[in-house]
């Protein structure tokens, strides 16, 4: 629990306030406003609360300007060289790199979890084939509370620990499923043998009629889109999940609501919109008409892929999912996908071009993501998902941090009312 560290002064009418300050371990100082409104009868207001910190954290710290991602301290570009994903999610969950004993206990129990049961077939046969798989996401999260609810009091911390370990062991596999029954073909189960994303890649992959064998490259790719997007601090879709926890909600509704979330295009479908837009680009030869509308001050139009809400300078993610980009389309020798010709002229443009030099508007990990994704064959539909089920690791330690805090309460924003001031009903004959 944080304390203060100074007193800031806030005068209003005359009258003036102690406001404490809070000093994190890193970022900008804090002020401590939850009395003001009891000593002073005033909210704050704040929009998408960019300026509010919502609760403690020892997970997760971003430095925007600096272009810095840590999970518990450690640089993301440490862990993406040296480690694994299972190995960061024991990190993000438990806030320390495990022992060799430890790492195969926890690779062991997650390995042993990755089926689902076997009545969750048939929930999966109730949405329409054409179903969107987040959509189908979405509803079989939801419905885990229904088919494990053996742990789902959110007071007993083995319950909370066997929850977290079934959601990070299963989403693959339930993600896999929603593919494979959006294209008509038979479920995949999972093997204790493989990695989580050699596992992943198979169950999306293989079919009964022929063995599938994942490479190694695909594979290592697979494992950093996945660790990458473990977590990323409060964002919307964490929020969301922190927010339904607040109440008490299941672990499989908290992390259904921040799925939910994720859906959205200006969070979790930023990688598809990218190669949507790709697409809508075309061949390298209309390149300079899109650059030219993007610098167009009066168009609308703007390139999606580059720049980022967070990082000012660059995104310390991209540097290392380039690395796999290259890695991936020298393996499978993609040339000829006009596609990829177009992502790859893009980007040199973006390294290159003062405009975007000057506006640090330098590729982001989701234009790297959704080209390795799209040259591994995967559909556009499936991008949210597999962020999904990388980010679902962070859900759950933020949700098991957010219910562990003796600080904590249930979530309920204030608001600036501007609607109608009281008024008399009139009857519907007299209107």
């Amino acid at each position: 629990m944080s304390t203060p560290t100074r007193i800031a002064k806030l005068t209003l009418d005359d009258k003036t306030y102690d406001v404490p300050v809070m000093s994190p371990t890193a970022g900008p100082d804090v002020l401590d406003i939850r009395k003001l409104y009891a000593q002073a009868d005033v909210f704050t207001f704040d929009p998408g609360f960019t300026s509010t910190a919502s609760c403690e954290s020892t997970i997760t710290y971003i430095d925007g300007d600096k272009g810095e991602l840590l999970y518990r301290g450690y640089p993301i570009e440490q862990l993406a060289e040296q480690s694994h994903h299972l190995e960061v999610c024991y990190l993000l969950l438990y806030g320390e790199l495990p022992t060799a004993a430890q790492l195969q206990d926890f690779e062991n129990r997650v390995t042993r979890h990755t089926m689902v049961h076997e009545q969750m077939h048939n929930f999966f046969r109730g949405f329409r084939r054409d179903a969107h798989p987040m959509a189908t996401m979405v509803g079989v999260v939801g419905a885990m509370s229904a088919f494990y609810h053996d742990s789902t009091d959110v007071n007993d911390p083995w319950h909370r620990e066997v929850s977290a370990i079934r959601m990070i062991a299963k989403i693959p596999t339930i993600a896999a499923m929603a593919y494979k029954y959006s294209i008509g073909q038979p479920f995949v189960y999972p093997k204790n043998e493989l990695s989580y994303s050699a596992n992943f890649l198979r169950m999306c992959f293989a079919v009964p009629a022929e063995d599938y064998v994942v490479n190694p490259i695909l594979e290592k790719a697979m494992d950093r889109i996945m660790m990458l997007h473990a977590d990323h601090e409060q964002n919307a879709s964490t929020s969301t999940v922190r927010l339904a926890g607040s109440s008490g909600a299941n672990p499989f509704a908290c992390i259904a609501a921040g799925i939910a979330c994720l859906w959205g295009p200006a969070h979790g479908g930023a990688n598809q919109a990218c190669l949507e837009m790709l697409r809508e680009i075309g061949t390298v030869d209309r390149i300079p008409e899109f650059i030219a509308r993007a610098k167009d001050k009066n168009d609308p139009f703007r390139l999606m892929g580059f720049g980022h809400r967070v990082y000012k300078n660059f995104d310390p993610r991209a540097k290392v999912m380039k690395e796999s980009a290259d890695e991936v389309l020298n393996l499978l020798g993609i040339h000829d996908n006009e596609t990829l010709k177009v992502a790859k002229e893009l980007e040199r443009i973006a390294l290159e071009d003062p405009y975007f030099v000057e506006k640090k508007l330098y590729p982001n990990v989701d234009f790297y993501s959704g080209i390795i994704l799209e040259a591994m064959g995967f559909p556009t539909s499936m991008f949210t998902p597999i962020f999904a089920l990388s980010r679902a690791v962070g859900w759950i330690a933020q949700w098991k941090e957010m219910i562990s805090d003796p600080a904590g309460k249930i979530g309920r924003p204030r608001q600036l009312y501007i609607g109608a001031a009281a008024r008399d009903y009139t009857p519907v004959s007299a209107r």
